[in-house]
Order: structure tokens, then C-alpha cells, then sequence
């Protein structure tokens, strides 16, 4: 399960040892997690990470599959946590040292910032092949943080993107060595650990207004 702890003013996330996958469970840690975050007061920034083979591998299709009657609720809880990332009020970098798919990917596209590992592991949007359609707020979220052309091939082709490559293609902000990849994120945040509060929300809020309606659109497709 997600785990935290704090190196001087920055929070580290951990998002788990497993697949890392969106379930109630997955979905409510991390929430605690955030709120911890965001209730201390005073410098901070925060960095996601994981430990293992992955960063996030998606949604619990298995569980929702299970659990048919809540599906949807989990989705739309999926959904908030895109949209609180968005918007938290702390600067954000992603440590991907792993697979980031679906709607793992999409979480690192919520952060401010990304740094990937440049020689093993995928960014990958899988939605083409396994013949599942993107709801309207993730689209709008991917296109807010792509370039049209990345963007249209990620989601079309369902291409999956190494550290080098999605550096190139602006889907990470930097590549770096595996043993590398948590502490360039740290010290990114750690020079942002100024930047916080109702302010910093405000702007993002502002920023990314149609997508945080559309992913907080009262209904959703699975994704």
C-alpha cells in the first residue's frame, strides 16, 4: 500500500511495491496521504515514486469487473484524484521508475513536472488496444498536458514510450538513470518548497479549468 515520508521540506509518496492499481483501498490511501500533505503548514513540495516494476499500472479492471455495482464510483473517485493532483497546492514531480500505464499515466500528467527512467520501463496510454474508450475528463487532461501530435499518436496508437522517448516528446520533463530518477525529482521539488498555498491552487485551478469540469462531470464511461 502507499506509503510516505518527509526528507527536510519535501514529501515523498510512495505509491506502493505492486502494480499500483486504482481500487477503493489504493484510491483512499493515497487521499489520507495527500491530506497529511496538505494540512502541514509552512515550505513543501511533493514527489510520487513507487518501489518495484511499476509506477501505476491503471485501473483495477479486475476489481471493478468484480464489483460491477461500483465501477462507476470508482472511476469518478479516480477522476477527483486526477483533478486534486492537478490542482494541489505544492509543487508536484513524478519519480516514474517504472511502468506508468492508463490511468497511471494519466496521474503523472497531473503532476507539475516528470522524471522518468531513461532505460527500462513504458509510458504507455493502452486504452486503443484493449478496446476501452477515454472518458471525457481524461481526454481532456492528456490534451492539456501533450502537444496535439503527442497527444492524437499516445492515445490512438497506444504506443509505449521509453524514458528517451517520452522526454523527446515533452511527456517527461527529464530522463535520467535509474538511480537517479528519485533524487533529481527531490531536488527538483526541494527548490519549489516557496511556491504554496491558496495561491498556487488558485492559478493551477485557473490553468486547467475545462478539464477540472470535465473530469468532474457527474457521470463516467469505464476508461
Amino acid at each position: 500500500m502507499p506509503s510516505m515520508i518527509r526528507q527536510d521540506d519535501v514529501y515523498i509518496l510512495d505509491l506502493g511495491d505492486t502494480e499500483n492499481r486504482f481500487n477503493p483501498d489504493w484510491i483512499h490511501s493515497v487521499n489520507t496521504l495527500l491530506d497529511q500533505v496538505e494540512n502541514d503548514t509552512g515550505p513543501k513540495s511533493l514527489v510520487t515514486t513507487a518501489t518495484g516494476k511499476f509506477y501505476s499500472n491503471g485501473l483495477d479492471l479486475d476489481w471493478m469487473l468484480a464489483n460491477e455495482d461500483q465501477a462507476e464510483r470508482v472511476l469518478l473517485d479516480a477522476h477527483e484524484l486526477l483533478a486534486r493532483m492537478l490542482t494541489m497546492p505544492v509543487v508536484t514531480v513524478a519519480a516514474i521508475q517504472g511502468h506508468a500505464f492508463a490511468a497511471g499515466a494519466m496521474f503523472s500528467l497531473a503532476h507539475d513536472f516528470r522524471v522518468m527512467r531513461r532505460d527500462r520501463g513504458y509510458w504507455c496510454l493502452p486504452e486503443a488496444d484493449l478496446n476501452l474508450p477515454f472518458t471525457d475528463g481524461m481526454s481532456a487532461l492528456i490534451h492539456s498536458r501533450l502537444t496535439p501530435q503527442v497527444a492524437h499518436e499516445a492515445m490512438v496508437t497506444a504506443r509505449r514510450y521509453g524514458g528517451y522517448d517520452a522526454a523527446g516528446s515533452a511527456i517527461v520533463d527529464r530522463a535520467a538513470a535509474a538511480e537517479e530518477v528519485r533524487d533529481m525529482a527531490v531536488a527538483w521539488a526541494r527548490h519549489e518548497v516557496d511556491k504554496t498555498g491558496d495561491t498556487l491552487r488558485t492559478i493551477k485551478t485557473r490553468l486547467y479549468a475545462s478539464v477540472l469540469e470535465a473530469l468532474r462531470q457527474p457521470h463516467a464511461s469505464p476508461a
